[in-house]
């Protein structure tokens, strides 16, 4: 066993083959190439004298040695890192984190966010990714993002999250569809959504039996401005966060339908994962849950919640 010639390249490598489950993935975090990984590892291996991980396919799923290596170093790893930026006074953050959000938080928060924290940390920069959250929860799992702004309260074990506030939501329609909605109740009306995975889908799903509209056709949709775009000019209605609509509402291209029969709002969160060990992305992550989702009712939660890829998405 030559432990003297271990670096702490080794281990970080390590680290994130264990956490992200595939050498793949792990040469793409650390920027860096296939090869380049399972170098490290078979040097790794050879100077402990143990085999760290049995390779099946592309996954790599650690031998008992591993999981007991992995298990002790990950608490000295971590807090190696938050000594090092601590000491640092957190100025030295720098690196590219990867961000996932959904289009409400990206009209509201995430522009603020963006600009607040490379003003903080000139260094630090963002690969962001407008998404649905049912594929961005799971990016999230799979390490191809560090955090995300998710809609809806779900749950997961692997995932923590942080409340930042609720977006209300409107039923809507143009001033002629409105008008005749309300002379035609027999007429069939197109309906406009998100896909099925949606949060915003489920809520409306859930709505459908109580609206006095009984005839609808739904469309879905993955992108909710196309969604508006559509209602405005006058095909069908929708429902739709007023903070994407404000515009339309003031000049009157859109109009509030079915105002008795209001939906409850969905709530956002700021999503990481449990056991994130990178103290740049904890750190990032801890100013983005101070965020509140702007122009929207602020709602905390008094608890951290846990988010995931339930049923309900």
């Amino acid at each position: 066993m030559s432990i003297n010639r271990i670096s702490l390249y080794h281990l970080e490598t390590l680290l994130w083959i264990a956490r992200l489950g595939t050498f793949a993935a792990a040469a793409e975090k650390l920027n860096t190439t296939q090869p380049a990984i399972s170098a490290r590892i078979g040097e790794l291996e050879e100077r402990l004298g143990a085999k760290l991980f049995q390779r099946n396919g592309r996954a790599a799923n650690l031998t008992p040695a591993g999981r007991q290596l992995v298990r002790e170093y990950r608490p000295i790893w971590d807090q190696l890192q938050d000594t090092l930026l601590r000491s640092a006074g957190f100025d030295q953050i720098r690196g590219i984190v990867r961000v996932g959000a959904g289009e409400i938080a990206a009209a509201t928060c995430l522009p603020r966010f963006v600009a607040e924290t490379q003003d903080r940390w000139p260094d630090l920069t963002f690969e962001i990714e407008i998404e649905l959250t049912a594929p961005m929860i799971q990016a999230l799992l799979n390490g191809r993002i560090d955090l995300a702004f998710a809609a809806g309260m779900v749950a997961h074990p692997a995932l923590r999250a942080t409340p930042i506030g609720a977006a209300e939501l409107l039923w809507v329609a143009s001033p002629p569809v409105a008008k005749q909605m309300e002379e035609e109740s027999d007429a069939v009306f197109s309906l406009w959504s998100l896909p099925s995975h949606s949060p915003i889908y489920q809520v409306m799903k859930d709505a459908l039996d109580e609206i006095p509209v009984k005839k609808h056709v739904i469309n879905l949709c993955s992108n909710v401005r196309m969604i508006i775009d559509i209602v405005t000019i006058g095909n069908g209605f929708a429902l739709i966060p007023k903070s994407m609509i404000r515009s339309q509402l003031e000049n009157g291209s859109l109009v509030q339908i079915m105002a008795g029969w209001q939906v409850e709002p969905i709530m956002f969160h700021v999503v990481a994962r449990a056991a994130e060990g990178d103290p740049v992305v904890n750190q990032v992550v801890r100013y983005a849950s101070g965020l509140t989702l702007e122009s929207d009712p602020f709602v905390r939660g008094s608890r951290v919640g846990r988010v995931g890829a339930p049923s309900s998405l």
